[in-house]
């Protein structure tokens, strides 16, 4: 059994055919899938499609990237969200410092605000950190003790050491199946594998084998394959290791 521990699977991507997506992922052996969300205007899209479909696991959020989309008065809906529903995690949430025009300042607030809500309900953060992983480090300290996973890592691996320190796990998903991404990819092969959780991010960031196609969950086995060729492991083994780290970190129940 695999975990897939980031897939937008309720995204609009998705609606023609859903169905065979989630089927083909059972297929591949995704038996579960944490969901986060990125706006609150997708918050009940989210609940309702967790609720109808066994194995998806929601979380709820307000993400950097849909900062035009978000209002302070969404912090305080999600903070009623969060303790009605009882997500697995908070998120997706966190910082960009990539795309331009995305005021720092007002990404700060609303990160912070999250991370208050995830000490204050007890759960793991799902963190967006792009080009901005040591701002983000400095927010979990002064928001922490936390727990949760940086999604989609890209940093060093002394970022990802200091990471774990602070008792983040490491997602990683298609990036590293690209054989120019020398530092993921080393990063993938050193990294304690007790911090690794696999992603697909899907409809985004396919591998290698599927570049400028939509991304589905059932190709996390590339991601498994390719950082198992890496270790120098079986992909079994890998598949094992990361499952139980998601089931630690969002508290599933295994099935």
């Amino acid at each position: 059994m695999l975990v897939d521990s980031h897939s937008h699977l309720d995204a609009d991507e998705f609606d023609p055919d859903r169905d065979q997506v989630l089927a083909r992922a059972r297929a591949a052996g995704v038996t579960r899938q944490i969901v986060p969300a990125v706006s609150a205007a997708g918050w009940g899209k989210l609940r309702a499609l967790c609720a109808a479909e066994a194995g998806l696991f929601p979380a709820y959020g307000l993400h950097p990237m849909y900062l035009p989309e978000h209002s302070p008065e969404h912090l305080v809906a999600l903070r009623e969200w969060i303790e009605r529903e009882r997500p697995v995690a908070v998120g997706e949430c966190g910082l960009d410092f990539f795309v331009e025009n995305l005021d720092a300042a007002r990404q700060s607030l609303f990160f912070e605000g999250q991370l208050r809500l995830a000490r204050d309900f007890e759960l793991p953060v799902i963190v967006h950190a792009r080009r901005a992983v040591d701002a983000v480090m400095a927010a979990i300290r002064r928001f922490g003790p936390l727990r949760g996973v940086i999604h989609s890592f890209s940093g060093s691996a002394d970022q990802a050491r200091r990471l774990y320190d602070l008792g983040f796990l490491i997602g990683l998903g298609g990036p590293v199946t690209y054989e120019r991404a020398n530092r993921l990819r080393t990063l993938a092969a050193q990294l304690p594998i007790e911090y690794l959780l696999l992603e697909t991010d899907a409809p985004d960031q396919p591998d290698s084998g599927h570049r400028g196609e939509r991304n589905e969950p059932a190709r996390l086995t590339t991601v498994r394959d390719t950082i198992a060729a890496l270790r120098g492991m079986e992909p079994e083994a890998v598949a094992h290791a990361t499952t139980a780290n998601a089931e630690r970190l969002f508290g599933l129940v295994r099935r």
